[in-house]
């Protein structure tokens, strides 16, 4: 430590230290200047340039006049519009420029294009080249010119055999010259980095706190892309079946599954509240209000201090639930038709952006099989016990049993889709139906892909004192959930349903390694921002 003086002045050493930070913030902002300075003067338009109408900062849009003008699509432009003249808007990607030429490479989410100058006396002057020169990279500009055929293929950009001729170019928004990290270095693959560990790596916290920049990468757009795919299929498939979409209450005055997995707050003046763990009660209760098939799409909370590649305190759960007539094996029956469409629409009508993200993130193709396969917990058992592994008959699957068990499947019956049903009574939520034949069991089930656990599932317990019975049983104080209790008073038809996380159905779909990459703003135990 170096203190004070006793008259409180700074010592020789505080001073010094003082004396230095100031130097160097002093050069810093020196520094900073001078790049703009030097910026400025690059994007500076030469008063003597008869083309400089073509070519600048544009006005800002505010909604002040519509022009009636037409943008076209980058993903749209292909060989059939060559001689045609295009309006385009997108981000700069990249821009290279060398003395009178400049070859600037426009991106629009997963799509991009080449766009050539060459200084001439008619449509492109020096002053146009140095200011596409200056614009940084992330800038959104817009683009008229003329489709033309390259030279060559342009194996860079998606649209290869196009590249456009400019004649006018606007800066619509300009971004900061210093990123926190380039596309180009968020876009590398895990074997280019090992194969150049010189290369830099950006991490996941950095992408994450930089979220926004990070979802620009081809392969994230094309994640969330998919992600909106599969709740649309989610959706339609079900709607098909003769579901109805419900909206239930994120703030509850009990625990929805039990445990003390569970955010609480104090809520106005009523007394202690919880964040919803599911819309499962109120499933139920649409059930008992005879919707019969309801179905939701909406955020679930969990209290979970997990750090794990696959958990997540908020995710967007896809529910379902649906009145039965004899057996559970109707659930499983709409689930198998629901994603055996789901994965065809992904697979197929959605191949572009598959292979956009394995192209970052190589993985196999998801296989599956129609009917999908369904085996009972004991088979499970079984099939584990065979291979060597031990594991209790009576308990819950391991995350690494579960991997296990998964490989075994896919050397025996070549799928990551199967059911697993009949699980153990004692390791499912209070409002499972046990098993007639065998109390030990219940008519539950989990769903799994690429060995992980994605749905759990069950026929409900849909009588009232059986269901306040097995909820005191499991600890759970049966006057917070009382009014559901009381709905199955009325005559409530035997039903069945399951949640399943729409992360981890896109997580494992695509084969990535943590489910923050299928998660657009992940919370986790660490993060409540951005």
């Amino acid at each position: 430590m170096n203190p004070t003086t006793p008259d409180g002045e700074m010592s020789k050493a505080q001073l010094k230290k003082l004396k230095a930070k100031q130097e160097k913030e002093a050069y810093k902002a020196a520094k900073a200047a001078a790049r703009e300075e030097q910026d400025a003067s690059a994007s500076a338009m030469d008063e003597n340039d008869p083309l400089k109408e073509n070519y600048g900062d544009m006005r800002m849009v505010q909604s002040v006049e519509v022009t009636g003008k037409k943008w076209t699509r980058v993903e749209a432009l292909n060989e059939q519009l060559v001689g045609e003249v295009v309006l385009v808007r997108a981000r700069v990607h990249t821009v290279r420029a060398k003395g009178k030429s400049a070859f600037l490479v426009l991106r629009q989410r997963t799509s991009t294009v080449q766009v050539v100058f060459f200084v001439n006396d008619t449509t492109i002057s020096k002053g146009m080249v140095k200011y596409v020169a200056s614009l940084p990279k992330e800038s959104i500009i817009d683009v008229e010119g003329t489709i033309t055929t390259p030279e060559a293929p342009v194996d860079g950009c998606t649209q290869r055999m196009v590249e456009i001729a400019p004649t006018k170019v606007f800066c619509v928004s300009k971004s900061e010259q210093r990123l926190p990290f380039t596309l180009e270095d968020a876009t590398r693959t895990e074997a280019e980095l090992e194969a150049n560990p010189e290369l830099p790596r950006v991490g996941q916290d950095v992408r994450l706190d930089n979220r926004v920049l990070d979802l620009r990468t081809p392969a994230n757009n094309a994640i969330f892309r998919l992600q909106s795919s599969v709740c649309q299929l989610f959706r339609s498939a079900l709607m098909t079946q003769g579901f109805t979409e419900i909206h239930t209450p994120k703030m509850i005055g009990g625990t929805s599954e039990g445990g003390a997995a569970v955010f609480r707050f104090q809520y106005m003046n009523l007394g202690p509240g919880c964040l919803a763990q599911s819309p499962q009660l109120y499933k139920q209760m649409a059930i008992c209000a005879d919707l019969e098939r309801v179905f939701e799409i909406g955020p679930v909370f969990r209290a979970e201090d997990s750090h794990t590649h696959r958990h997540l305190c908020e995710f967007t759960g896809l529910d379902m639930e649906m009145q039965i007539y004899e057996h559970y094996f109707e659930v499983l029956d709409v689930l198998d038709t629901l994603f055996v469409t789901m994965f065809d629409g992904l697979s197929k009508d959605n191949a572009d952006l598959v292979s956009t993200v394995f192209s970052q993130y190589p993985n196999t193709p998801f296989k599956y099989s129609s009917p999908s396969l369904r085996l009972t917990f004991e088979e499970g058992v079984a099939m584990l016990h065979a291979a060597g592994v031990m594991v209790d008959p009576f308990e819950d699957l391991s995350t690494a049993d579960e991997r296990t068990l998964g490989k075994l499947v896919k050397e025996k019956y070549d799928t990551d889709f199967y059911m697993l049903h009949r699980y153990p009574a004692k390791i499912r939520p209070f409002y499972t139906m046990p098993c007639p034949d065998d109390p030990r069991y219940s008519n539950s089930f989990d769903i799994f892909m690429r060995g992980e656990e994605i749905i759990s599932g069950a026929q409900r317990i849909h009588e009232a004192d059986m269901l306040e019975q097995r909820a005191g049983e499991c600890g759970i104080e049966v006057d917070t959930i009382q009014s559901y209790i009381d709905s199955f008073k009325l005559g409530a038809s035997p039903h069945g349903g399951c949640g399943v996380g729409l992360e981890r159905v896109v997580m494992l779909f695509l084969g990535l390694n943590n489910i923050r990459k299928s998660s657009m703003f992940p919370r986790d135990p660490k993060r409540l921002t951005p």
